[in-house]
């Protein structure tokens, strides 16, 4: 009776990859350091674990943010030279898996500089990113939907790019500013443009004034976007928030550290872009409140009162920032009946009813989850604060977003 030899990867495999304790790690990492010939094998087994997460759902930016939560940094470029590598393998389940927003995705990633270490320590690193990709399950697998050229070339993929630019524009203005009233009126310009591409996009693609043209036909699709630690409740909500007054769903997935927003493409840039300018101007404005709190002598809590009070602050700022970007989306809407003479609710309410039906084809079981860790009143009364200032450029056309 003969058997075959399954190598030193697969040796090692066996050691480590099915077993939680530093023993079988050891055992593992050293057999692959003893034979530098497994180099190239062991390379190609990542590349395969990496092909087998994209049929499991997974997407780069998820892959990478799970090894960066649970791992190091090493880890982390290793993951990154795997995807990379795995993307350019001609394989046909890398780069054009996910089109255009897989690309940005991968474009984000840097190889990672020649390692220099030890062979023990480098084969340990592998062994236990391996042991993770290998464990993680399967994801809702997502589509990306894009904007594409109608026959003839004449697409409108174009203008649109120029208006999310100059939105992506205001809001990095506004997050760079030191002056809280300048960085307020250049996010309502923003939130003024978001609204008013994404009603016009509804329009065009319902055979509105401008029709017949660009956008592909086709239903709503889905992102994942980050929802990270700390204080992950209250920037879920945060999200949520947005995207709703945006004509999208979001599904929080607390074990993997993101939302899932279902919408349309031009809903799904502006969420996306607006979510986290506001993050960025809620973390600016809840340090100043703490130092404000500081420099007046409040006493009291320490550590454990910081983590309330900033809980409490960014939950109350993604509650009164919802009510307010609802607002402003309702007002855009009734400027857009007057200045075109249509009625737009019965096309934003097919659209709605559309990103309900697919959020539900996607997560037929969701449950809700009471926020955590709200106990800190002064945290609560200047985070609504810091919302409602966030809202008061006064940009032309917007009662003060």
């Amino acid at each position: 009776m003969s058997t075959t030899d399954p190598g030193t990867v697969g040796r090692a495999f066996e050691a480590a990859l099915y077993a939680d304790n530093d023993t079988a790690l050891d055992t593992g990492a050293s057999l692959l350091a003893a034979d530098p010939g497994a180099d190239a094998e062991l390379a190609r087994r990542g590349q395969e674990l990496t092909a087998a997460l994209w049929r499991r759902g997974w997407q780069p930016a998820d892959v990478v943010r799970m090894v960066r939560r649970d791992l190091a940094e090493a880890h982390v470029q290793l993951a990154s030279d795997l995807i990379l590598a795995e993307s350019g393998s001609g394989s046909g389940s890398g780069s054009g898996t996910g089109g255009r927003r897989w690309a940005a995705q991968l474009a984000e990633l840097a190889p990672a500089p020649p390692y220099r270490g030890d062979r023990f320590t480098r084969a340990t690193v592998v062994l236990e990113l391996y042991r993770l990709l290998l464990r993680l399950p399967a994801l809702e697998p997502l589509d990306d939907p894009r904007p594409r050229p109608a026959p003839g070339g004449t697409g409108r993929a174009e203008p649109a790019s120029r208006m999310l630019g100059r939105i992506r524009a205001l809001l990095a203005k506004a997050e760079a500013t030191g002056y809280p009233e300048e960085a307020e009126a250049l996010t309502a310009k923003a939130q003024e443009l978001m609204a008013r591409h994404s009603i016009d996009e509804a329009l065009l693609a319902s055979g509105g004034p401008g029709g017949g043209g660009g956008l592909a036909s086709g239903g709503p699709g889905a992102v994942r976007i980050g929802v990270e630690p700390p204080y992950e409740q209250a920037k879920a909500v945060l999200l949520d928030a947005v995207a709703r007054a945006n004509n999208c769903q979001a599904v929080w997935n607390e074990p993997f550290c993101f939302s899932t927003v279902v919408g349309y493409e031009a809903e799904l840039e502006a969420v996306e872009m607006l979510y986290t300018s506001l993050l960025v101007q809620a973390t600016s404005a809840m340090t100043r409140a703490e130092a404000e709190i500081r420099k007046g002598g409040a006493k009291g809590g320490g550590r454990r009162r910081t983590k309330t009070f900033r809980q409490s602050f960014l939950a109350a700022y993604a509650h009164r920032m919802g009510a307010r970007l609802t607002e402003a989306a309702d007002h855009q809407i009734a400027e857009a009946k007057a200045e075109s003479g249509r009625e737009v609710l019965p096309v934003l309410a097919s659209r709605e009813a559309a990103v309900r039906a697919e959020t539900d084809r996607l997560f037929p079981r969701t449950t809700t989850t009471r926020l955590r860790g709200v106990t800190d009143e002064d945290g609560w009364n200047r985070g609504r604060e810091a919302a409602d200032r966030a809202r008061m450029g006064r940009a032309p056309g917007l009662p003060g977003r």
